[in-house]
């Protein structure tokens, strides 16, 4: 089961409405559906809060580092908690999913993602589970950098917040453990 929902992105207002963040966007909308305030906590580098599952606590993190340091906060949580990595949950953009699509994975690389290359260093392992929200590609590698970090057309905004909602409809599954039926679920389009 999932104990740590962690949503990248870049800190700060330049950077909060940019495809990069469409991981945090996710937790945002999470905690505000939960009514769970998310506060700034030095020892987690992030904006944390948490709620209670049938299974227990779910704790939500926003890192404050930059996407390349995500590591740091992630590693400073499931520490503390004693989270282990398979009940981790990363919700971060994906350049090779088109706009709007939504994907849930175990394991794997990083796809040249800093975010994800981060954290696998920091925990010294790849195997936990990834939310991957589709934000398109520009079409060109050396286009990359200025694409993720620029604010994604109205018309793809939309399509990703109607992702971030269709996955928080089948987060209890997720919470649950019950991979198989929330990527099935995930994966086919209403």
């Amino acid at each position: 089961m999932i104990q740590l929902i962690l949503g990248l992105g870049n800190p700060g207002e330049q950077y909060a409405r940019t495809r990069h963040n469409a991981g945090a966007w996710l937790v945002e909308e999470l905690a505000r559906s939960l009514s769970v305030s998310l506060n700034f906590e030095t020892k987690f580098h992030g904006f944390y809060g948490k709620f209670q599952t049938a299974h227990g606590y779910c704790h939500l993190l926003i890192p404050t580092t930059y996407m390349n340091k995500s590591g740091i906060a992630v590693k400073a949580l499931a520490q503390f908690y004693k989270i282990p990595h398979q009940a981790i949950l990363v919700a971060h953009d994906e350049l090779d999913l088109p706009v709007g699509d939504v994907k849930l994975k175990f394991a794997g690389g990083h796809g040249g993602h800093n975010g994800l290359r981060d954290i696998i260093a920091h925990l010294n392992t790849a195997d936990f589970y990834r939310l991957r929200f589709g934000i398109g590609h520009p079409g060109n590698k050396n286009m990359v950098v200025d694409y993720v970090l620029h604010q994604p057309a109205q018309n793809e905004r939309i399509a990703i917040d109607q992702a971030v909602d269709h996955s928080l409809k089948v987060l209890p599954k997720i919470l649950a453990g019950e991979f198989a039926e929330a990527m099935k679920q995930l994966h086919t389009k209403e």
